[in-house]
């Protein structure tokens, strides 16, 4: 039998639809079972509930050994883990690795935030002594995203166990498989049941974690649209904490550089890794005019028909895989057709390769000249390019987005970005590095339609946990003096 669920530390198999999970590189099976229903999900929580209060009260050094046994077998299985990751997402192996990397770091770096934000501290009052204290929420639901399905569901699930949370995890339903070894890996370091539960599923199953009565918060990573969903969803229920981080339409600004190979380099790593399916990927190239502007453009498109595209198994590697599916593959083509219409001119078409129907070689449209522009993320390799003038006007144009997550800069002039700096609406900015850079001891989020003020990294430990301010005394003692009104005695 293949399992499917994990509730009160027992897999079993779901009882919804069948589902199955196929290498996207080659059609193969990855696993099969069926998702999960409503009335899982009601056990679910039922058991994260149930093992709240044990888990909760544990000292947060009996929390961290079960996590650094987890982050132990990560470290012995990371050869296979990404592999399992190429599999299930068609990224390349070098780009898998970099994320079991991620995941395997990632626990040092939530113990730090935890302490450095959430630890306890106290101070002395004339009359009494001053504590902060934190306590963990109750359940926390996490949704994760595909394109990195162990890496960001593990950077909410992490934070949360440590903090004393227990979890109900629903993984994308594109990437189920990682959801699966994730919590095997859990389950392995000996996590009490209950402690963190599996329930994967398609859009019914999310839709009963988010409304189900009895949840404390949902930490969400996606699209902006089913963000804002969760977000309606859970309109009025002051009790439940809702942390989003969603996509954006990320300006990158090049005005100057120092070497014409190494900027061509920092754009090409910002717009298409991850065949341009991260979150914080390059959308918009703004480029206003300066001497090197046209030679600039040349090498971009030359280096760009030079990117080697293909699948985790070719030798050598290539730079980027295929899109997650073929309806994802369909939607760029069509965000590419559409960008056409509205007077966008293709310098290099998104064009399927290899006869494989969501592998994309990349392509660069400038829509200097189009309008409207959607305003939206387009999740795949598809670089939109803006002429402009001056610098003035790029600043304008990299703020003319309802989205704010990232915004990048390619300058040797410092005045130039600290002006950028001052101006840019976004969570992410950078200078003179690739986009999707980001250090997990900084927070990670957005502003605007890219998130809910609820940074994730090193700001995680912020949702996991809230604060008890104390004031405390040994004794009760009278005041030196009465107020009016309410003395003397008799």
């Amino acid at each position: 039998m293949t399992f499917s669920e994990y509730i009160d530390g027992r897999w079993r198999e779901g009882q919804g639809d069948a589902a199955v999970s196929r290498d996207k590189a080659h059609g193969t099976e990855i696993w099969a079972g069926h998702w999960s229903t409503p009335v899982a999900v009601d056990q679910a929580v039922t058991a994260a509930r149930r093992a709240f209060n044990d888990w909760s009260r544990r000292s947060l050094e009996s929390r961290l050994e079960f996590l650094e046994r987890y982050t132990a077998i990560l470290q012995r299985d990371q050869d296979k883990r990404a592999l399992d990751l190429a599999r299930e997402t068609g990224k390349p192996l070098w780009e898998c690795r970099q994320e079991l990397g991620a995941m395997i770091a990632k626990l040092a770096v939530s113990l730090e935030s935890y302490q450095a934000r959430t630890g306890f501290s106290a101070f002395e009052l004339p009359d009494s002594n001053a504590r902060l204290h934190f306590k963990a929420h109750g359940v926390m639901v996490v949704i994760g995203p595909f394109n990195m399905p162990g890496h960001l569901p593990n950077g909410h699930i992490i934070p949360a166990l440590l903090a004393g949370n227990t979890v109900v995890f629903k993984p994308a339903e594109l990437t189920p498989w990682a959801g699966i070894w994730l919590c095997q890996a859990l389950e392995e370091a000996g996590l009490p049941p209950g402690v963190l539960n599996l329930v994967p599923g398609e859009r019914a199953v999310g839709e009963a974690l988010v409304q189900h009565p009895d949840i404390n918060a949902v930490l969400f990573t996606g699209s902006y649209a089913t963000g804002r969903a969760i977000h309606q969803a859970l309109a009025g229920r002051l009790e439940v904490l809702c942390a989003l981080e969603l996509g954006g339409n990320n300006p990158l600004i090049v005005s100057s550089f120092t070497d014409l190979d190494t900027a061509v380099i920092t754009v090409l790593e910002s717009a298409f890794v991850s065949a341009g399916q991260r979150c914080t990927c390059a959308r918009r190239l703004i480029l206003p005019e300066f001497e090197l502007a046209d030679a600039f453009l040349e090498r971009l498109l030359e280096r760009t028909r030079a990117l080697q595209c293909g699948f985790y198994t070719d030798d050598p590697e290539p730079y980027l895989g295929p899109l997650i599916s073929t309806p994802a593959a369909r939607l760029a083509l069509a965000a590419q057709e559409h960008l056409e219409r509205v007077g966008g001119q293709i310098l290099l078409p998104l064009t399927l390769e290899r006869g494989h129907p969501a592998l994309l070689r990349p392509g660069i449209i400038d829509v200097s000249t189009a309008a409207p522009v959607p305003d939206e993320e387009v999740f795949a390799p598809l670089l939109q390019i803006i002429r402009v003038p001056d610098f003035a006007a790029a600043l304008a144009v990299a703020n003319q987005t309802r989205f704010g997550l990232a915004a990048g800069l390619l300058s040797t002039d410092p005045a130039e970005f600290a002006l950028f700096r001052q101006r840019a609406n976004a969570g992410v900015v950078n200078w003179n590095r690739k986009l999707t850079g980001a250090s997990s001891k900084l927070p990670f989020g957005g502003v605007g339609h890219s998130g809910n003020h609820w940074p994730a990294g090193a700001f995680a430990a912020d949702y996991c946990a809230w604060p008890m301010s104390c004031l405390e005394a040994a004794d009760l003692q009278q005041p030196a003096a009465l107020p009016p009104g309410l003395g003397p005695w008799p």
